[in-house]
This record gives structure tokens, C-alpha cells and sequence, in this order.
């Protein structure tokens, strides 16, 4: 009694600085948890704030209770170790490699806590506002690394890697989590809500068609190298807008017209909504370490691209396969921990949830949102991810659609999904391309007609 006593004390001191506290009570008023919310919480640990309550001065004892609330919260914060090794390695030059190794694992718990942050900070904005910073901060970690790699005009680091983490997301996430749900769960029937499943099913389909029209563009026109450059390029610039605002609505469509059909369902079982029923952390709080892990996973991400070559070269891996295999499994590893976690309890819509919802948050606006930046950036960025790439990203979506078109699941469905990816991570294991740090459509300008082809 008495720990929850200064646990609660704790909440009102700290809970109370900033836009007046929580909006209403947690039961009532808390923010609809998403399934990105839920999933992340199975990897959060519930503090324990007895020893921080002792502390006489006020300032100290607030800056020790976020310190063990957001670093140690986790069940990922011995990752955070891998931090200032990364900062000491990139600062007394060590080897490029162990920079480019420590960096990812230093992404992964910051990507965890981005989740975390941004639903605290929800607690007091309300829940449309918690869902934005939720649909735009989901996948912080991939668009930052992409706007570091297109500040330094690799473009083709970006697409590689923003096409890993779809990969990722619909067949090594999904397939796991149906695999490992289905054997947990051989006596019981698993269903799930197909509606949610069929809206990211069809703006996968859009974003897909976005993909192939350039690619196909530039095999149709191939006789006019200038020209057909041109317009794929104004095509795909064209389509990014249309993408985008796709999304705007699908947000809308998320958090106003349909919110139930995204909403996870409450959990009777304490685990699951332990850390979710309060805040634990004062808005200004929030707000600040949001900016600060912001900041440290932009250093890391700067570190990543500039160390991605230097790794391929040392361990012997193309830098298609560590952009668009290695890169995805370890950056987002929290998350899709908690997808698979949910699958064993036989949650499939929070694992669904997880899994579309960032493949799509990745295809509808963080892909095109890199167009458009490069474009005010003067970078010539288009669609075309070229043929291997496209057809790997259109053969995925297909196959995900399929699988997810009757609202159950078995084990064998995931296997299937898994394997899928298995096969794509050979392909691009074996395939051998030269990464060129050029802007690649201005070195298309200057070659024949075949190259252009080719390429």
C-alpha cells in the first residue's frame, strides 16, 4: 500500500504540470488503444517507484523517475548500451562495421520507446491527436535513415531500405506471428476481423499500382531516354501527392468515421493493460525525451548510412540485402516482437494491426513523403524501384491479400508467408549490384539507350 501510495503521489506531481494533466479519468477518457500501442506494451515493464520517492529534492526526483520510467521501462533498455559504444566507436574510429552493427541495435529500443512516448503525450492531447502523432511517428526510425541517405544522394539506400521494411512487415511479421499463433493454438479456431485487413489491403493494392506505372513507363518508352526519364519522373512526383493524400484520408477514415474497426480490444488479463491504463510521465515530459530519442536516432541513423557500404564490403553481404533484410529485422525488432507475442495469446487483429498498419504507413506516406522531399530537395527520386524490386513488392501484396481473405488463420498460412520471405532474402543475398552514390537518373541521362534498359 504504501509503494502505490508514492507511485500515485508520483502521478499527480509529475502528471500534473502541463496542459492541466490526463483528459479525465484513465478508464473513461484514456486514448482507443491501436494495435501499434498494444504491441508495444508487451515489452514495457512496470516501474517501481518506492526507492525514487525518497529522494528530498523535487527536481532530482523527477528527473530519476522519467529516467526509470523511459530508459528503464523496457524490457530492450540493456540495447540502450549500444549507444555510446556506437558514439565512442564512430568517435575514436573504429572499425566502420561496429559503428554501422551498434548503431541498429542502438535503434532498436528508441524505436520502442517513440511508441511509448507518443502514447503518454496522448494522455493529454486527446486521442485524435495521440492517433496522428501514432501515424506519423510509427515509423520514425525508416524515414529518418531515409532523409540521411537522401541528403547524401543515395537513393538507392532509401528505396532498399523503405522496400525492406514492407517486405518485412507483410511476410516475416505476418508469416511469424500466423505461424507461431497457430501452433500455440492448434485446438482453437482463430478468426479475426477482416475489415481492418481488407482497408490496408486495398491502399497496398494503391500504392502498388503507384510503383509499377513508372517502371513500366520506363520500359515502354525505353527508345527515348530523356524524355521517358522526364516523365517517369513527373509521374511518380504526380502519384506521391495522390498517395499522400490517400492517406490523409485514411487517417481520417482511422481516427473519426471508422475508429472501431482500428481500435484493439481491451484485455482482461492485467499484463496486457498494465501499462497502458495511466500516464506515468508529465506532458512536457514526454514531450522533451520525444525530442531527445528524435535526435539520438538521427545521429544513429547518420551513422548507419555512412557506415552501410563499409559493413557490406567487410562482411561480404550486398547492401540490397542489408537495406532490405538485415536493416528491417533489427530496427523494428520491438515491434514485431509484440506482434508475435499477441499471436501466441491469440489476438490475431492486434498482430494484423501491427503488421498492415506499418506496411502500409510505409507505403502510402513515408515512400512518397521521401519523393517529395528529395523533389524540394532538387534529388531526382522516382517510384520505379526497379524489376526485381517491384515484383517482389507486388507478388508480397498478392500473396498477403490471398492469405488474409477469409478471416481465419492457421499455421500453415504463416509458414507460407515465411517462406515467401525466406525465398525474396536469397534473391537479394545472391544478387551482387554496385551501389552508385550518384543521383541515378542524372547518370541515366548520360548513357545509350541500352543501358538505360538495363538499368
Amino acid at each position: 500500500m504504501a509503494n502505490e501510495s508514492h507511485n500515485e503521489a508520483w502521478l499527480v506531481e509529475n502528471g500534473g504540470r502541463g496542459c492541466g494533466g490526463p483528459k479525465g479519468s484513465s478508464k473513461e477518457m484514456r486514448p482507443g488503444r491501436t494495435a501499434h500501442n498494444m504491441s508495444s506494451s508487451s515489452l514495457r515493464k512496470k516501474s517501481d517507484l518506492a526507492l525514487v520517492s525518497k529522494v528530498p529534492c523535487g527536481s532530482l526526483r523527477r528527473l530519476l523517475a522519467n529516467l526509470q520510467e523511459v530508459v528503464l521501462g523496457t524490457k530492450l533498455a540493456v540495447l540502450f548500451l549500444a549507444i555510446p559504444l556506437a558514439v565512442v566507436a564512430e568517435v575514436y574510429s573504429f572499425g566502420r562495421p561496429w559503428v554501422f552493427a551498434l548503431s541498429l541495435l542502438g535503434l532498436t529500443p528508441l524505436a520502442e520507446r517513440v511508441s511509448f512516448l507518443t502514447e503518454q503525450i496522448a494522455f493529454y492531447t486527446g486521442p485524435t491527436v495521440g492517433g496522428l502523432l501514432n501515424a506519423t511517428c510509427g515509423n520514425a526510425t525508416e524515414l529518418i535513415i531515409a532523409i540521411f541517405a537522401l541528403s547524401q544522394h543515395k537513393i538507392e539506400v532509401v528505396k532498399y531500405s523503405l522496400l525492406g521494411s514492407v517486405l518485412s512487415n507483410l511476410l516475416l511479421v505476418l508469416g511469424t506471428s500466423l505461424l507461431c499463433g497457430g501452433l500455440a493454438n492448434l485446438r482453437k479456431e482463430q478468426k479475426y476481423d477482416r475489415r481492418q485487413a481488407d482497408v490496408n489491403s486495398l491502399l497496398l493494392l494503391l500504392a502498388l499500382l503507384c510503383h509499377l506505372l513508372p517502371m513500366l513507363l520506363r520500359c515502354a518508352g525505353a527508345g527515348s531516354a530523356v524524355s521517358t526519364v522526364d516523365a517517369t519522373l513527373n509521374l511518380s512526383r504526380a502519384s506521391s501527392v495522390v498517395m499522400l493524400a490517400a492517406y490523409v484520408v485514411y487517417i481520417f477514415f482511422q481516427l473519426v468515421t471508422h475508429r472501431q474497426l482500428f481500435e484493439a480490444q481491451d484485455s482482461d488479463e492485467e499484463d496486457d493493460t498494465a501499462s497502458g491504463e495511466e500516464a506515468v510521465i508529465g506532458f512536457w515530459s514526454g514531450f522533451v525525451w520525444l525530442v531527445g530519442m528524435t535526435l539520438v536516432i538521427a545521429l544513429l541513423s547518420e551513422y548507419v548510412v555512412n557506415t552501410i557500404e563499409a559493413a557490406s564490403t567487410s562482411w561480404g553481404l550486398s547492401v540490397s540485402f542489408l537495406s532490405i533484410i538485415l536493416l528491417p529485422i533489427v530496427g523494428n525488432a520491438a515491434e514485431h516482437a509484440g506482434a508475435v507475442i499477441f499471436a501466441f495469446k491469440n489476438k490475431l487483429d492486434i498482430s494484423l494491426g501491427v503488421a498492415l498498419g506499418s506496411a502500409t504507413q510505409i507505403a502510402m506516406f513515408v515512400v512518397p513523403l521521401c519523393v517529395v522531399v528529395a523533389w524540394i530537395m532538387g534529388i531526382k527520386m522516382d517510384l520505379n524501384f526497379n524489376l526485381l524490386e517491384t515484383g517482389s513488392l507486388a507478388l508480397s501484396i498478392i500473396v498477403t491479400a490471398f492469405t488474409l481473405q477469409d478471416g481465419t488463420s492457421h499455421y500453415m498460412k504463416g509458414l507460407v508467408l515465411l517462406l515467401c520471405y525466406v525465398v525474396i532474402a536469397a534473391c537479394f543475398f545472391v544478387l551482387r549490384t554496385p551501389l552508385n552514390q550518384s543521383n541515378m537518373n542524372n547518370v541515366e541521362l548520360k548513357l545509350p539507350t541500352e543501358a538505360v534498359f538495363r538499368a
